[in-house]
């Protein structure tokens, strides 16, 4: 086999399995229930009472998330909520008022810039179960192998339903030049990071706009890993996430001019 053939089948496997995580199959695999509100910055956005993204509470009247899931609407928030299937006194339902993707965001399956701002109707109301979480800064450098945790409601196995109680995982940071080898064209290694590829835990179609957070901090948005029609325990990829300290500009003009 040829060099040129052997790139053009590799070429022709990516397109096959590269996909924007599609909400409505998503979920955290091989994860483990979190603490109740362990978590108070986590969001879970809603079309017509059904999750279909993840997102983080950054202003009481701005969740971040995913720019593809403007492909749901109308969207709600639910803010508090540890098992999202089950009402709880602490969740708040916030409807949303304006959608703010990045500008350089045109189609639903773009994969670089790939983020948006939820204004929200009103404010969140802060307390121990509902809790803005801070944005990393221009010098809050993510670098390899540190170690994080990604949290996200939906599927926890091939063929289940969505929903539930809060699921987390730990996930190492892989090296720009694995990324890149990977997934090639379609990795922005200015806009992302991803994972070590495991087939026995990440995230699998979605949970898309959910954090991924290391010290504290969350430095990135879950984007993509694979063809939707995979099961999970058929990825073998790294997870790939959008990068915020990137775009704090943007979010902080978004949000100043819009408050």
């Amino acid at each position: 086999m040829s060099i040129l053939t052997m790139y053009l089948s590799l070429l022709c496997v990516l397109l096959q399995l590269l996909k924007s995580t599609g909400a409505d199959d998503s979920w955290i695999r091989g994860g483990r229930d979190a603490k109740p509100h362990s978590r108070p910055y986590m969001a879970s956005v809603q079309s017509r009472k059904h999750h279909v993204c993840g997102g983080l509470l950054i202003q009481r009247d701005f969740v971040l998330t995913s720019g593809h899931c403007r492909n749901y609407r109308p969207l709600q928030v639910l803010l508090g909520a540890h098992n999202i299937s089950k009402v709880e006194r602490t969740q708040q339902w916030i409807d949303v008022q304006h959608y703010y993707r990045h500008p350089f965001h045109q189609k639903s399956d773009q994969l670089d810039y790939d983020i948006m701002l939820l204004k929200l109707k009103t404010n969140a109301t802060l307390n121990k179960n509902v809790k803005v979480i801070s944005l990393p800064g221009k010098h809050d450098i993510i670098s390899e192998n540190s170690k994080c945790s990604v949290a996200g409601w939906g599927l926890t196995k091939t063929g289940g339903t969505a929903g539930g109680v809060l699921q987390e995982i730990d996930m190492k940071i892989q090296k720009n030049t694995e990324c890149k080898r990977t997934w090639r064209k379609y990795y922005f290694s200015k806009q992302m990071i991803c994972t070590h590829p495991d087939n026995k835990k990440g995230f699998c179609q979605g949970d898309s706009g959910g954090p991924i957070v290391c010290d504290s901090l969350p430095q990135g948005i879950v984007a993509y890993n694979g063809e939707k029609d995979l099961h999970c325990e058929e990825v073998y990829y790294p997870n790939v996430y959008m990068k915020i300290q990137p775009f704090r500009s943007w979010i902080d003009d978004v949000i100043e001019r819009y408050k």
